[in-house]
């Protein structure tokens, strides 16, 4: 087992999971629906229509969006 601290945008996905009860692959399919966004437009968006804390949502978004430009 490795006792590498997890950085960056994935240090907040157990608690986005836990906190919204949904796992973070729902929030990756909901935000690369959204394709053409700017990230702040996405943040804006998740915190609007699905209530998630700033924190959480920028760290999703800078995921998906970071995973979507190594595709």
């Amino acid at each position: 087992m490795s006792d590498a601290k997890i950085k960056g945008p994935a240090s907040y996905f157990p608690s986005i999971e836990k906190t919204y009860g949904k796992p973070i692959e729902h929030w990756m399919g909901l935000i690369d629906a959204k394709s053409g966004m700017k990230h702040l437009e996405i943040v804006t968006w998740l915190k609007a229509d699905h209530g998630l804390g700033h924190g959480h949502a920028n760290a999703l978004v800078a995921q998906a969006l970071a995973r979507k430009s190594h595709d």
